[in-house]
């Protein structure tokens, strides 16, 4: 059987360009991007805000349903949800005085994959 005949279940080349935090180290780039993302999700204001647009039933949410459920300024609310956009974990549209905002499943799927670790074929050891 040649090498063009064999394949490896598991392996693709969607794995080769994109690897795991635990199948090979990253190189500069990939952890300046990466600790972008992480720097939006490590303050827990952030982390709650991501969390009830994600959440949200019809996958988008209204500024004015946000700021009621913290104990902050309009604008302070602003600025995360902006630190949010920025990392590509979130979108929005204005509509007349309101903006709205929508998850940006792309991003979150990229981040599960980086952090998860692959599975092995059926009937193979971890």
């Amino acid at each position: 059987m040649s090498k063009q005949e064999l394949v490896v279940l598991g392996q693709d080349d969607a794995d080769e360009c994109c690897p795991t935090l635990l199948t090979a180290p990253l190189d500069e780039g990939q952890a300046v991007e990466l600790a972008k993302v992480f720097k939006a999700l490590g303050d827990p204001v952030r982390l709650r805000l991501l969390s009830m647009i994600a959440s949200r039933d019809g996958g988008e949410i209204c500024v004015c349903d946000l700021t009621p459920a913290f104990n902050l300024s309009q604008p302070t609310i602003s600025h995360h949800l902006k630190l949010l956009r920025q990392a590509g974990l979130i979108d929005c549209e204005r509509r007349g005085t309101w903006v709205y905002y929508w998850l940006l499943p792309e991003t979150t799927d990229k981040l599960a994959g980086i952090l998860t670790r692959p599975t092995a074929p059926a009937g193979t050891a971890p």
